[in-house]
């Protein structure tokens, strides 16, 4: 097997290695709001959830050169953002807000997408997403030489389209997420395997 020493590469070259090896990777598309009420929209691709009750979900934001990307300023300066999932339909969408522009210029302008107000915070979501996660922030963690930004916000209210739910669970196929794999490359679901149900003790009584 090929043997790769990482203290030998640099950021950009191992960003493209493990972009490749930690597929696929699903997207937060996130909006957020400056201070001067421009509406930002970005994917991220280092997403996941980190706790059930309350609901808390983390994203990792890099820098865009020197500085941090619009995303996280916007995020610590009004501490509101929404992370939607976006379906195959909106793929073009979601690869074309990853464009650099000036923090004066809104994506969601640029791309003439449909917005509706949330409920309980003030940036606004995507009409067209199927899962709106209306977020605000509770804490930010700095790692590595890049000193790349995971942020963590609670989830205070889920905007779900009709027709998704089953039982209190997500259909998935229906969903029809997409997901990041490396490059400007994208993934579907492809085929749904289902196993045997395992035993888990519950994670609470409700």
């Amino acid at each position: 097997m090929m043997r790769i020493d990482p203290t030998e590469l640099g950021a950009e070259r191992i960003y493209r290695l493990m972009t490749g090896i930690v597929v696929p990777r699903p997207i937060a598309w996130v909006t957020s709001l400056s201070r001067s009420g421009v509406l930002n929209l970005a994917p991220f691709s280092a997403f996941t959830f980190v706790s059930q009750k309350p609901p808390m979900l983390a994203i990792s934001v890099g820098r865009k050169g020197a500085d941090y990307k619009d995303t996280a300023h916007n995020i610590l300066d009004t501490e509101e953002y929404v992370i939607h999932i976006a379906d195959t339909p909106l793929m073009s969408a979601v690869h074309d807000s990853s464009v650099e522009h000036p923090p004066e210029i809104s994506e969601v302008e640029h791309l003439g997408l449909e917005t509706l107000a949330c409920e309980r915070i003030k940036v606004r979501r995507l009409a067209a997403a199927p899962v709106a996660m209306e977020c605000r922030f509770r804490q930010c963690l700095e790692f590595g030489e890049a000193r790349s930004r995971l942020i963590v916000g609670e989830v205070v209210m889920f905007h779900i389209r009709d027709g998704l739910l089953n039982d209190g669970k997500v259909e998935t196929k229906a969903l029809d997420p997409i997901a990041r794999i490396g490059g400007p490359r994208y993934a579907t679901l492809g085929e749904i395997v289902t196993l045997n149900t395992v035993f888990q003790t519950p994670k609470s009584k409700d």
